[in-house]
């Protein structure tokens, strides 16, 4: 007999239970996790997360700066000894365990906190990166003018000294321009000084700069709607998970690279451009003898292949388990690399032409960072015939640059916390919302980089929140694989995916050069270490001692949670030290992540929650197509 419709001894909302003990509906099935739709998509996710705006502004100062040609020797012993190998780990090991963030670390439960660590330094990176698009998309905007704002000195923000730098205004007060001190105190009275008009918009118009980091002023709401904009665009790039992202990507990926040629075409053409190419490349081996000039090699290796963010490990993730990751690597590193060389040509080329027009030497227009962008690439393009136009590509690309790198960033954020708690987010629509939490929260707490003292803050988030943090958290990543996990059992992973076991060179990377050097290079930068300030044209501000300590809590707000997690999962667990250390040494794996003739006693398994919430549902399928029974026959009277 049935009541209300219902099969015999069962209820048409039967609860099953997820991995974590936590009920899911039929009606809330837990979402299967994607992969990319396409092997190329993984590929070009890494490029347009990695090949940003530091390809463009700081790989080219950092040459010209450190010996130009000569710089690439210890370029490029860093993207071999420190680049590839990490990248590499990084992405198999996202591929190997099929999450992003905190769970690939289940290769040893104990040093989860490296996944803690690298998912809040992304995130402290996604805010203050999306600064950086909120100015390009100013600078866009105001340069759909017949005359470009920053070009004149007949504006409201303008003041009485200020100058026009270019062919037709080369006076002798260039000079004085050029060669006054940079080391001025903030109390100093710089009226009277010239400066020129680009400086003027960018300080008196875009920043409204404030004395300093202790004075915020308003918020400039030119800029807040500009950052709103900025999340929006990240936002619709990711809410409907890779497979939709992959997709932009095919355009946010590729596109600079034309618009970059164009502007390389531009540049080559300039009288000029041949003197700042030649100082581009013209090699300095003195050079070679400075610390610093390894230092520098060494940290843009890790700042422009993005590591230990977490987020290549979430790429990976999204990778179909026998997709030959290794091969990606290698053509990665060729086009980052040949990227970062590309952009030098750009850049140089244009600094050679200004140099000329202003009849100075190009160490002196030459800038790095938002320097570049957004002060010296605008006074060149002014001074070029259809100047809105170049100066339209131009901050296309650089918001084309910087987009695919931010959304992506933020997705490898995402994906850390999903993974965390699967059966919370993969559930309905909770993904999507709580990529808009991520993007509200984020964009408040930019607002206070777009305040009249914003850039102060910028400063402090870009210099301390990964700097050298990221090598403290590459060392502990290839000593937990190679020492704890083991580096054979690995390579056997890797075999188990690719159908082939890689060549020796990773194994001695791994086990030996890559923590070596990479603790080297942080040893030296911390010899190196000189606290923070912010260059402007006439002014060195110093940042107060409560603002650098804000900056070492940023720095420390992510690699602490290393030790942190260590000693809370030894607190909870249970037994002896000894066996509480034991235990969590153990990987924790999945039936189809075992070796052949797996030793158990070494190995914790556990189930695949996606596969688990696959099989109850099948369960319950097959309970809903049994024979429509009363319970007496079912009893058998």
């Amino acid at each position: 007999m049935l009541l209300n419709g219902e099969k015999p001894g069962w209820s048409a909302n039967t609860d099953i239970a997820s991995s974590d003990g936590t009920a899911s509906t039929a009606d809330e099935k837990l979402q299967k996790r994607e992969t990319w739709g396409r092997k190329f998509d993984f590929l070009l996710a890494c490029i347009g997360f990695s090949v940003g705006l530091g390809n463009v502004w700081r790989f080219p100062f950092l040459c010209y700066k450190n010996g130009g040609g000569a710089f690439l020797i210890p370029y490029f012993i860093a993207v071999i000894c420190g680049g590839i190998p990490v990248f590499f780990l990084e992405v198999s090991i996202g591929q190997f365990m099929s999450e992003g963030g905190i769970g690939p670390w289940k290769l040893c439960p104990m040093f989860q906190g490296i996944g803690y660590a690298s998912a809040i330094i992304v995130f402290l990176l996604n805010i203050d990166y999306n600064i950086i698009l909120a100015w390009a998309f100013y600078y866009l905007f105001q340069s759909f003018q017949a005359v470009l704002p920053w070009s004149t000195c007949d504006n409201d923000w303008n003041t009485d000294n200020c100058r026009i730098f270019n062919e037709s205004s080369a006076f002798n007060g260039s000079v004085l321009y050029q060669t006054m001190t940079h080391n001025l105190s903030l109390n100093q009275n710089t009226s009277g000084q010239v400066i020129d008009s680009v400086t003027e918009f960018w300080e008196r118009k875009v920043l409204q700069l404030s004395s300093g980091v202790g004075s915020p002023g308003n918020i400039k709401w030119d800029l807040a709607l500009c950052l709103l904009l900025a999340w929006i665009v990240v936002y619709f790039c990711i809410w409907k998970g890779i497979k939709s992202s992959g997709k932009v990507m095919y355009f946010t990926a590729t596109s600079p690279y034309i618009l970059m040629l164009v502007l390389l075409i531009r540049g080559v053409t300039l009288d000029g451009a041949s003197e700042g190419i030649k100082y581009y490349l013209l090699p300095d081996w003195s050079k070679l003898a400075e610390p610093q000039v390894w230092v520098d090699a060494g940290t843009q290796i890790f700042f422009s292949y993005s590591i230990s963010l977490g987020t290549l490990t979430a790429l990976g993730s999204y990778n179909k388990f026998h997709h030959n990751c290794y091969r990606d690597t290698v053509m990665f590193a060729a086009v980052n690399s040949g990227t970062s060389f590309l952009a030098g040509f750009v850049t140089f080329s244009v600094l050679g032409f200004m140099a000329k027009q202003q009849n100075v030497s190009i160490s002196e227009v030459a800038e790095s960072g938002p320097g570049l962008a957004f002060i010296a690439y605008p006074e060149a393009v002014a001074q070029m015939p259809f100047a809105p136009l170049w100066s339209v590509l131009f901050f296309v690309m650089v918001i084309l640059l910087g987009l695919d790198s931010q959304f992506v960033g933020v997705e490898g954020f995402v994906t850390a916390v999903v993974d965390l708690k699967p059966q919370i987010f993969r559930v309905g629509k909770r993904r999507e919302f709580l990529i808009l939490g991520i993007c509200i929260l984020s964009f408040f707490i930019g607002l206070s980089m777009v305040t009249e003292g914003g850039m102060y803050v910028f400063q402090l988030f870009d210099y301390y929140s990964a700097s050298r943090i990221v090598l403290v958290v590459a060392f502990f990543e290839c000593i937990v694989v190679a020492y704890i996990y083991g580096i054979d059992r690995f390579y056997d992973n890797l075999q188990m995916m690719f159908g082939f076991r890689p060549g020796p060179f990773m194994k001695i990377a791994w086990t030996f050069i890559t923590p070596v050097f990479t603790f080297s290079i942080f040893v030296l930068g911390a010899i190196s270490y000189s606290e923070l300030t912010y260059k402007r044209k006439l002014i060195t501000y110093s940042y107060p001692t409560w603002a650098i300590a804000v900056g070492w809590c940023l720095a420390l707000a992510s690699v602490v949670f290393i030790p942190i997690v260590v000693i809370f999962k030894i607190l909870k667990s249970k037994g002896s030290l000894k066996e509480r250390i034991v235990d969590l040494l153990k990987p924790r794996l999945q039936r189809h992540q075992l070796r052949d003739n797996e030793d158990m006693s070494k190995v914790q398994l556990i189930d695949d929650v996606y596969q688990t919430n696959s099989a109850n549902d099948d369960a319950i399928d097959s309970i809903e197509k049994l024979p429509m029974t009363n319970e007496f026959e079912t009893e058998g009277i």
